[in-house]
C-alpha cells in the first residue's frame, strides 16, 4: 500500500508516519513531490490498519498497489526516476534528454574498441556498450574476451570518458563485472535468472534489464521486481524485440510497450533497435519510432566492420551510418519536446 500525505507534513510527522509503519515489520520508500510526499510500505501489508495509519497527523488517504510489482510501480514514485550514470560523467537517463549508447556487440580487441569508442562519441553517443562476456546460442561461438575485455573497455572509457555498460551473465561474475562497469546490462535471456537478479539488486551500480524473448510486460516489471527489493533503485527496463511468427526481421519491435510501460512505471525505458530488427538497414527506422512512441534511450550495435564482427555483425552500422542517424534521432527528440545532447561537459575533451 502507499499512503499520501497531506501538503506541507512537517518533518515530525513524516517520521512519526515511518517509524509506525517499520514498527509492524515493514519497510518504507519515501518519494517527494512538489505538493505531496509518498510514503510506501513494503511487507506484509496485513500487520498494519488502514484505519490506524489514517488516524495518524499528515495522512490524508492510504490507497492498496494492487499490482504484484510494488516498487516499480507508477504509484510508488510521484516523478520519473532519473539514474546518473558513471562516478564522473554527468550523464542522466529518465529526464528530458534522450541517451544514445553505442559499441560492438562483442569487445574483439584493443583498437577496434577504441576506434569504436572514438567514433561513436564524436557522433554524438553519450555512453559505450560492449560485450566482455558473451551468452551465445552455439557453444562454439565466440564467448567474449572475459576481464581482458572488461579492462579495455576501462581504458575506452579513460579516453573518451563515457560510462560503460556491459552484461553480467552469472551471478559469480557481479563483483568482477562491477569493478569495471558504470551500468550492468542483464540480458534477455537472463532476464528471469532470479539468482542474478538478487545479486545486481545489491550492488549500487544501475543495471540495464532487457526484455526477454518471450517476457510480457508484467513479467518484466516482476523481473525488475526482484533488483529494486534489493536495495538497488536505478533500474533501466529495455525493449529488444520479442519472438513471434514473423521471421523477416530478427525479432518484434513491440513499440507499444514503450508507452504502456511509461504508464506503468517509473522506470526509466531504453530501445535497442539492432536486436529488434537484426539487419543494419532497419536500425534507424526502429530507433526514430522508439523516440516518437517515448522511449528514454537507444542502445545501438556499431562495429567498424560488420561483414567481419565476431558476433552480430548483419545488424552493426558501420561508423558512417551511425553518424548519419543521430541527427536524425535528435530531429525527432525535439520533435517529440525532447532533446538529444550530442556530448555531456564531462566528456567534451579531445578523443584524439
Amino acid at each position: 500500500m502507499i499512503i499520501v500525505t497531506t501538503a506541507g507534513i512537517t518533518p515530525d510527522a513524516l517520521d512519526r508516519i515511518i517509524e509506525h509503519v517499520e514498527s509492524a515489520g515493514l519497510r518504507t520508500h519515501v518519494s517527494r513531490g512538489e505538493q505531496r510526499t509518498i510514503v510506501g510500505c513494503i511487507g506484509e501489508e496485513g500487520r498494519l490498519s488502514e484505519h490506524g495509519l489514517t488516524q495518524l497527523e499528515g495522512v490524508e488517504r492510504v490507497i492498496p498497489v494492487l499490482k504484484p510489482y510494488k516498487l516499480a510501480s507508477r504509484e510508488f514514485s510521484v516523478a520519473n526516476t532519473a539514474i546518473r550514470l558513471g562516478d564522473t560523467s554527468d550523464t542522466t537517463i529518465g529526464g528530458r534528454n534522450v541517451v544514445v549508447m553505442a559499441g560492438p556487440c562483442s569487445v574483439e580487441g584493443r583498437d577496434m574498441l577504441l576506434d569504436t569508442a572514438r567514433a561513436v562519441h564524436a557522433a554524438g553517443a553519450r555512453v559505450l556498450r560492449g560485450g566482455a562476456f558473451k551468452p551465445r546460442s552455439s557453444p562454439y561461438a565466440f564467448q567474449g574476451m572475459g576481464e581482458a575485455g572488461l579492462e579495455l573497455l576501462a581504458e575506452a572509457r579513460a579516453t573518451t570518458g563515457m560510462p560503460i555498460v556491459t552484461e553480467v551473465m552469472d551471478p559469480r561474475q557481479v563483483e568482477l563485472v562491477a569493478r569495471y562497469a558504470d551500468v550492468l546490462q542483464i540480458g534477455a535471456r537472463n532476464m528471469q535468472n532470479f539468482s542474478l537478479l538478487s545479486e545486481v539488486g545489491k550492488v549500487q551500480r544501475p543495471v540495464l534489464l532487457k526484455r526477454g524473448l518471450s517476457g510480457t510486460i508484467t513479467e518484466l516489471l516482476m523481473a525488475a521486481e526482484y533488483v529494486l527489493a534489493q536495495g538497488n533503485g536505478d533500474v533501466m527496463l529495455c525493449e529488444r524485440g520479442i519472438r513471434t511468427y514473423e521471421t523477416a526481421t530478427r525479432n518484434t519491435m513491440d513499440v507499444a510497450a514503450i508507452p504502456v510501460l511509461k504508464r506503468e512505471t517509473h522506470l526509466p525505458v531504453l530501445v535497442d533497435p539492432s536486436h529488434a530488427g537484426g539487419r543494419a538497414h532497419l536500425v534507424t527506422p526502429l530507433a526514430l519510432a522508439a523516440v516518437a512512441a517515448g522511449a528514454d534511450g537507444l542502445i545501438v550495435e556499431v562495429h567498424p566492420d560488420p561483414k567481419n564482427a565476431m558476433s552480430d555483425g548483419e545488424q552493426s552500422l558501420e561508423f558512417s551510418a551511425f553518424a548519419a542517424m543521430m541527427p536524425q534521432v535528435r530531429a525527432v527528440a525535439e520533435a517529440v519536446g525532447r532533446t538529444c545532447e550530442w556530448r555531456s561537459n564531462a566528456t567534451a575533451r579531445a578523443t584524439a
